[in-house]
This record gives C-alpha cells, sequence and structure tokens, in this order.
C-alpha cells in the first residue's frame, strides 16, 4: 500500500462525530457490527469520523475508503452529497454508498460489495 496520508479534519466536527457515534442508526449498528476489531481483511475502521468539514459514516486510514449509508436524509441531499464525495475524492479517498434499506435487507450483499472493493484494491498495490 501506499504511505500513510495526513487526512485534515476540521476540530470543530469532533463533539458531533461523538454525537452521532452514541446515536447510531440501525443500518449504521448492523454494518458496524461486520467492520469493527479488523473483521474485514484485517484492516481498521472507524465510524463517524470527521474529514475535512465533513464527518463520513466508515472510514479506513489503510484503503483511503469511505463508507456511507445513505438514509431517507439523503433523498433531499442529492446535489451536497455530490459536492461532498467530490471533495473526499479530490483527498484520494474512494467513497462506496449503500443504501440505509440494503444493509438492513441485504447485508451479506453489502458486505460483499465491500470485500470485492478491498480484495480488487489489494490486487492494484500488489502489481505497483
Amino acid at each position: 500500500m501506499t504511505a500513510r496520508r495526513i487526512i485534515p479534519y476540521n476540530p470543530k466536527r469532533k463533539a458531533l462525530s461523538r454525537k452521532l457515534r452514541s446515536n447510531s442508526t440501525l443500518a449504521e449498528v448492523l454494518l458496524w457490527n461486520q467492520l469493527k476489531n479488523r473483521q474485514v481483511h484485517g484492516y481498521r475502521f472507524l465510524r463517524q469520523r470527521p474529514i475535512d468539514n465533513f464527518i463520513v459514516d466508515f472510514f479506513c486510514h489503510e484503503l483511503m475508503l469511505v463508507i456511507e449509508i445513505d438514509g431517507q436524509t439523503h433523498d433531499h441531499r442529492i446535489a451536497e452529497d455530490a459536492t461532498r464525495q467530490r471533495r473526499l475524492e479530490l483527498l484520494g479517498i474512494t467513497v462506496l454508498r449503500f443504501l440505509d434499506i440494503d444493509v438492513k435487507r441485504n447485508l451479506a450483499g453489502v458486505m460483499t460489495s465491500i470485500d470485492t472493493w478491498i480484495r480488487k484494491s489489494e490486487q492494484f498495490y500488489a502489481t505497483e
């Protein structure tokens, strides 16, 4: 993998990120139970992490990967989410998005998608 990059964040977002961690949605809890404790290929995921001026649902620094769960509130924030995603991508971060309902109804499929992305990423860096 590449050298670990410094990811900028707004320190004013830390208090809100702590609050969000203690008020997780069901979909966030379900996915967190799969990602925590290095269960996915040994990678460390963090939840409700401040990056730049945003707070992302899940972040793996080693992979430069953000995982977002889009619930009903995102239906009215499509343009805002697109701007946010472009900003994260400019920082070299890949964003995987899943619908809240998909995490609840098809967690295995969501995990397969994440696993597939990680395997492709590992293969890419192995050939560099």
